[in-house]
Parts: C-alpha cells; sequence; structure tokens
C-alpha cells in the first residue's frame, strides 16, 4: 500500500469515528422527530403522568366550592372579549358552583360565529365535548363537537358547505380557532374530563358575559341569524350565577 491510500484509510476512519460520535444536526433533529411522533399515548397513560397533581392542585377549589371531585358534571363558560374561561361544576344536589377561573392563553379571529373553515374563527354556541386527544400536537386537547346541528343548520341556510372541525381546548399559547389554554390548565380541563365523562360536560362560547348585561356592538358584517344566537345564550348563561371568583 503506498504512502497516499494509507493516508486517504486513516482519513475515512477518522470521519467515520467523528460522524458516529458526533451525527449531524439535521440526522439529530430528524431521529428526534421520529422519537417524538413515534410517542402514543393513552388517555390512561396522560392520567398516570399528571392526574395525581392536577387532583392536588384542584381539591381546594372544590372544597372551597363545596363540590365534591370529581363532580356530577362539568360546564365551561367562554368569553371571548376578556379571555376568561369559568368552570362550572355540578354538586350533588345538582345546583352549578362556580370553581375556577382560568385565563385563555390565545383565541383568534374576532367576535361573532364561526362561519367557515379557514376565518380563524373561534365558534360560537353552546358544545359538547366530542373526544379527548392524549396525543395532541399541543399537549393535551379536547375536541368540541363543532359544527354543531346549529352551525349546520345555518350553512345550509346559506349555502355554506366548509364549516370546519377539529375545533378543541389544547395546552400551549398558540390558536388558530382553538382555545389554548396552557399546559396546566389543559391538564387540569383533560383529567376532569376524564373523570366525569365527556358525557357530562358541556362548553359554552359566547362574544361577551351575557349575564353582566354588557352592551355589545356587532358588526355589520355577522348573518341576520346572530341576534337569535346571542339570545339563546344569554339564556344558557343565566343557568350559572357568576360569582367573583379570581383568575387562577
Amino acid at each position: 500500500m503506498n504512502k497516499l491510500a494509507y493516508t486517504f484509510l486513516i482519513l475515512s476512519f477518522m470521519t467515520t469515528g467523528f460522524y458516529l460520535l458526533y451525527p449531524s444536526p439535521v440526522d439529530t433533529a430528524v431521529s428526534f422527530v421520529k422519537l417524538k411522533t413515534s410517542s402514543k399515548y393513552t388517555i390512561n397513560d396522560r392520567l398516570e403522568a399528571f392526574g395525581s397533581s392536577v387532583r392536588t392542585r384542584l381539591l381546594p377549589d372544590f372544597q372551597e366550592a363545596k363540590v365534591p371531585l370529581p363532580p356530577q358534571a362539568i360546564s365551561l363558560l367562554a368569553f371571548k372579549d376578556t379571555k376568561r374561561l369559568e368552570l362550572y361544576a355540578q354538586d350533588n344536589q345538582g345546583l352549578w358552583k362556580q370553581v375556577k377561573v382560568y385565563p385563555i392563553q390565545a383565541a383568534s379571529g374576532n367576535l361573532g360565529p364561526k362561519l367557515r373553515e379557514g376565518d380563524r374563527q373561534v365558534p360560537e354556541g353552546v358544545y359538547a365535548i366530542e373526544l379527548l386527544n392524549p396525543n395532541s400536537l399541543y399537549h393535551v386537547s379536547l375536541r368540541l363537537n363543532y359544527p354543531n346541528a346549529y352551525d349546520r343548520q345555518m350553512g345550509a341556510l346559506e349555502g355554506r358547505e366548509q364549516l370546519g372541525s377539529d375545533i378543541m381546548i389544547h395546552g400551549k399559547n398558540v390558536s388558530i380557532g382553538c382555545l389554548a389554554m396552557g399546559d396546566v390548565a389543559a391538564e387540569e380541563l383533560f383529567a376532569l374530563a376524564a373523570w366525569v365523562g365527556i358525557e357530562h360536560m358541556k362548553v359554552v362560547i359566547a362574544p361577551t358575559d351575557f349575564r353582566l348585561n354588557r352592551q355589545l356592538t356587532m358588526d355589520k358584517g355577522l348573518p341576520v341569524w346572530t341576534r337569535a344566537l346571542y339570545a339563546n345564550l344569554r339564556a344558557e348563561l343565566s343557568l350559572y350565577e357568576p360569582t367573583p371568583v379570581s383568575v387562577n
């Protein structure tokens, strides 16, 4: 073996060894992405991970409200103008008690209902929880049943077909038509939904808290049926007595 070939062989071994010890940033990133996307959690996995800490955090709030944990049922009242989400729980006598208030970290769009896919609007109405996602891109999430029957009815009336979907209450602080609550709050809401059962949960999303008789200036571009929607929301909100609970 001549000197040139020998030198080339040594350099090849050195390069290979360096790569094994210090892989390229691209390869490292790809491996990390594969690791993250291959993680498949179950709801029970998530409850095992943070259920105990959630219970510890929430227990004082439920005790102060004189409501058992878990309660009989849960309602979440979300108000766009103040970016506020109120947690109400039903006690053993069927009375609704305000337990906690969360700040909404992010909610895209303006006041007014969601009309179509891609309009970046958070919907307005009364919704059920459709499913819990323990593998959300935004930590964990609760998916609303948007579009509900009323949304579909108004869409059909106006010839709107692509109404959008996958509206979530989730973690992190980024929103495109969803309610971003931050990870800690999302864990609490996720755990409560799992304990109570999603069939015992309701979400009311309104432009403002109609219980406080706030004057709402309506955009002239809103559909004519928006007034009827807001009358329904006003009636729905009247079931829950507002109490001065500070934002947690």
